[in-house]
């Protein structure tokens, strides 16, 4: 395999980390964007050389296009990841304007405008592949997260789109959905709601919570040729939970 570049949101920690090891430990170089200095450096000494740091806040999407640009001088960019998104678990007659806006501009605004800035490069390679990460949450209704679900279920329709419009141009967009992985994100949620987490469980067929290298090994096989046949799909990597019963 030729030497290929990659880039991860949010991997400095949970999925998005894993991924960007599984990345690393197979020979592409990945770029990890992450907002904490600290956090995104220490991630990338964790992981080891092939792993290079860049810090920015998603937030600011005029920044976008020039940080990608920067990382673009070094070379083509063959695969873009996706994962940096938040979450908000409220009520919802408590869900504010602000909230509301807070979540869909981090989770979605920004993928939009990274992939954007990412698919200029590409389509000047005449190939690439990027891999967004949305939830089970777009699968079905979830109490408590409305706007989340909102911006994942964005997630999956703009896949579609992307995927459609970008394929004459030798790029496909695939997308991962996790099901209930175990993070400290996941942890926090379901240890703290006895009631939720039994739930999950007794309607995950395989009867536990998944790891993110699950997550990370079908990233892997979307970022690569063997999936080359393969573009606008949604994978659900959640231990059956999506059609269990």
């Amino acid at each position: 395999m030729s030497k290929k570049t990659a880039i991860v949101t949010g991997g400095n920690s949970g999925l998005g980390f894993a991924t960007a090891q599984k990345l690393c430990n197979n020979g592409i170089t990945t770029y990890i964007i992450g907002r904490s200095k600290e956090k995104t450096e220490e991630a990338c000494k964790e992981i080891g050389e092939n792993a290079i740091p860049v810090i920015f806040d998603l937030n600011d999407l005029a920044g976008i296009p020039a940080m990608i640009e920067n990382i673009a001088k070094n070379g083509p960019i063959d695969i873009l990841v996706n994962n940096a998104g938040i979450n908000l678990k409220k009520e919802f007659l408590d869900v504010t304007d602000e909230d509301f806006l807070s979540i869909i501009h981090t989770n979605l605004l920004s993928v939009f405008a990274v992939s954007k800035a990412v698919v200029k490069n590409m389509k000047e390679n005449g190939s690439g592949s990027i891999v967004n990460i949305s939830s089970m949450a777009s699968q079905y209704g979830i109490p408590k997260v409305i706007a989340y679900s909102a911006s994942k279920g964005a997630i999956e329709s703009m896949t579609r789109a992307m995927a459609v419009e970008l394929a004459p141009f030798g790029i496909r967009v695939n997308c991962v959905a996790p099901g209930f992985i175990k993070t400290k994100m996941s942890a926090k949620a379901l240890d703290s709601d006895p009631e939720r987490k039994n739930k999950v469980l007794g309607r995950t067929p395989m009867g536990f919570l998944g790891e993110p290298s699950d997550i990370a090994d079908a990233v892997y096989y979307f970022a690569l040729s063997e999936s080359k046949y393969t573009t606008g799909t949604i994978l659900p990597v959640d231990g059956g939970n999506s059609i269990g019963f």
